[in-house]
């Protein structure tokens, strides 16, 4: 008897290791809300890898990320969160996730899929629910999937069945269970739901947090990203419990890696202590007998890692809690993301970052630097990003698809989604609230595509700017806040035609060619919708894109084996992917698929912009840009920042 549970154990050990040691990236797609503070009524906000919500203070932005935080670290709420005037004493928050794991351990041992469980929903999404009863003081906590699920009477409640019970429903049925594992719930379950010709499937409410099926939800959370919130009115000290966390983690690591001499000098000191304590006893009993008779000493040492903490100085040693409130956050805020990642790794699973307001106590240059850092962390495909602000200058400098504003309407909260391209009525609420706030040192907006565009114009003028003086040197001007970069991004670029023509300052605009002549520009009826306007100059590359400016010499000394020529209209940042590609796998490139080439390529694509170009020289710029493209237009921009 005692081999077989032991079998049995050592697989089902088996089979959650290999699970859990695969490297998940299940991401949050949307979060939906209702009766929780300001939103009384259903509302739904999409999720990218990046999210900036937007919009004046009190709108609801920090709402949303503390609903997160209860829903994925059970912090605290109750009645008094509930909508004021709602009826209901029920909170409802809704996660949507996408990049789901192939295979999940469910409610027992062994590993199945959500779609075979009937988990998901029509679209394959993964949508669980938290309801919330807040008719007590502690709320009453029920989790469901929203799925498309079994509504056939004889099989509508066979996911919440225990063992017993589903081998009498297949007894029932008059289900052959021969060839089936009858020790397996998943097993059982898809024998009776395979046996039903037609199982009609629609929107249900399947329930995870049931006593018969109590361990669903503990089992699925095991794959959940980790929700790191961090909110703008927190303290900010190096002594910080939340700072403490990561340090405490590596003092521990130090101690066990010098155990062995700890370990020999603490019985050293003990045995010399027991020594002075007997010693103690023994005089003591010269005096008093019966008094020491009762006294027993006892040497007692506390763990290494209660004896140190960890404080932060600069090089005149001044401690970090003496620092300025911005240099204070941002250190913080570093030690938070260094524990988040910690938690990542002891549970293998993505992270969610949360912060509010990032911006707050941050010069505009640090609010740069962090949002890159973000926009960086998020390209390492392991982490999503959600950023709330409600400054113009930070959410300008980001793509339109990752802003949601949140604004107020009759006190209700609305979510207005960039993302969703065909709406303009968002769009231009986005634009409205955003803007650009007065400021007279502006001179200049200069839209281009997307971010690696920024960061290749940004690199070629300041290299030209060093020998040239007609050429402006762009990161500087942008830093002096005479020039302000518009992200337009390709699939809403048409949405910019007029959008800042009331501001009355001078307008660049600059898209990629694409199409290879005699076609069409793809952006051409923009471009020349742009070039009617006044105060307002718009051009087209003459090559692809870009990245085609760059000299070929550069590209095939950076990436072994590259295959372009050189020509005007080669997909640069496909072939460079392709190369790197060769030299770190043995599956061939065409074997992949487009989705899998194409964010290959995004990755070698920032490579090119922010480091590849910064190799280029005036004269190499002469001979891959002999029309003088990419001069001609800084020069023009040039002089109006002049005047």
């Amino acid at each position: 008897m005692v081999i077989p549970i032991l079998k049995k154990i050592i697989k089902v050990a088996l089979i959650q290791n290999q699970l859990l040691s695969l490297e998940i990236k299940i991401k949050l797609k949307e979060i939906k809300i209702k009766n929780f503070r300001g939103y009384a009524e259903n509302t739904s906000i999409s999720i990218n890898e990046l999210t900036v919500l937007i919009g004046r203070n009190d709108a609801g932005k920090s709402t949303v990320l503390e609903a997160l935080d209860i829903y994925f670290n059970e912090t605290n709420c109750d009645g008094s969160d509930c909508s004021v005037g709602s009826n209901s004493k029920v909170i409802e928050i809704s996660c949507v996730f996408d990049d789901l794991p192939e295979k999940i351990i469910v409610d027992d041992e062994y590993a199945t899929t959500l779609k075979s469980e009937y988990l998901l929903r029509a679209d394959n999404f993964l949508e669980i629910v938290k309801k919330y009863d807040c008719t007590t003081a502690k709320p009453k906590l029920s989790v469901f999937a929203i799925a498309n699920h079994p509504s056939d009477l004889n099989v509508d409640n066979v996911f919440s069945l225990n063992l017993s019970d589903l081998k009498k429903k297949a007894k029932d049925l008059r289900i052959p269970l021969d060839n089936v594992d009858q020790t397996i719930k998943a097993r059982l379950r898809e024998a009776i739901w395979a046996s039903v010709p037609n199982l009609q499937c629609k929107r249900t409410e399947v329930a995870l947090s049931k006593e018969t099926v109590k361990d669903a939800w503990d089992q699925i959370q095991k794959y959940m990203p980790v929700y790191a919130l961090f909110k703008s009115d927190r303290a900010s000290t190096d002594q910080d419990a939340e700072a403490q966390d990561p340090m405490k983690i590596a003092i521990k690591e130090v101690i066990s890696n010098n155990k062995n001499e700890l370990d020999d000098l603490i019985k050293r000191i003990q045995t010399q202590l027991q020594a002075v304590a007997d010693k103690t006893v023994e005089k003591l009993s010269e005096m008093d007998k019966a008094l020491a008779s009762q006294l027993t000493p006892h040497v007692k040492n506390k763990s290494w890692d209660s004896m140190f903490a960890v404080s932060l100085t600069g090089e005149d040693d001044i401690s970090i809690n003496k620092r300025g409130s911005g240099t204070r956050r941002l250190v913080l805020l570093n030690f938070f993301r260094a524990k988040a990642e910690s938690d990542v790794g002891e549970r293998n699973t993505g992270v969610i970052y949360a912060i509010e307001e990032p911006e707050t106590s941050q010069h505009p240059n640090n609010q740069k630097m962090l949002l890159k850092a973000f926009e960086e962390l998020v390209e390492k495909g392991r982490c999503q990003v959600l950023l709330t602000t409600h400054t113009p200058a930070l959410a300008r400098l980001v793509e339109l698809k990752c802003l949601r504003l949140i604004d107020k309407t009759d006190g209700k909260p609305r979510v207005y989604d960039a993302s969703d391209d065909d709406n303009n009525e968002m769009l231009n609420k986005i634009c409205e609230t955003l803007g650009v706030l007065p400021d007279n040192k502006i001179k200049v907006f200069f839209g281009v595509e997307g971010k690696h565009d920024i960061n290749f114009l940004k690199n070629i003028s300041n290299m030209l700017a060093q020998l040239e003086c007609d050429i402006p040197d762009l990161i500087a001007e942008e830093n002096s806040g005479k020039l302000v970069f518009i992200l337009l991004g390709g699939s809403t670029l048409d949405q910019w035609l007029h959008r800042l023509a009331g501001f009355k300052l001078p307008e660049f605009y600059l898209t990629d060619r694409d199409h290879e002549p005699p076609a069409p520009a793809k952006y051409q009826s923009c471009l020349d919708e742009w070039n009617k306007r006044d105060n307002c100059k718009a051009w087209v590359t003459s090559k692809r894109e870009l990245e085609n400016y760059l000299h070929v010499s550069l590209l095939k000394k950076n990436y072994q084996d590259y295959a372009g020529t050189g020509e005007d209209f080669d997909n640069v940042p496909n072939l460079a992917a392709e190369s790197v590609h060769k030299s770190e796998s043995e599956k061939d490139w065409a074997e992949l698929s487009n989705e899998k080439k194409k964010e290959k390529s995004s990755k070698i694509k920032k490579c090119i912009n922010n480091d590849l170009v910064k190799q280029m020289t005036p004269e190499l710029l002469t001979e891959s840009d002999p029309e003088d493209d990419i001069r001609s237009w800084l020069r023009e921009i040039g002089k109006v920042l002049k005047s």
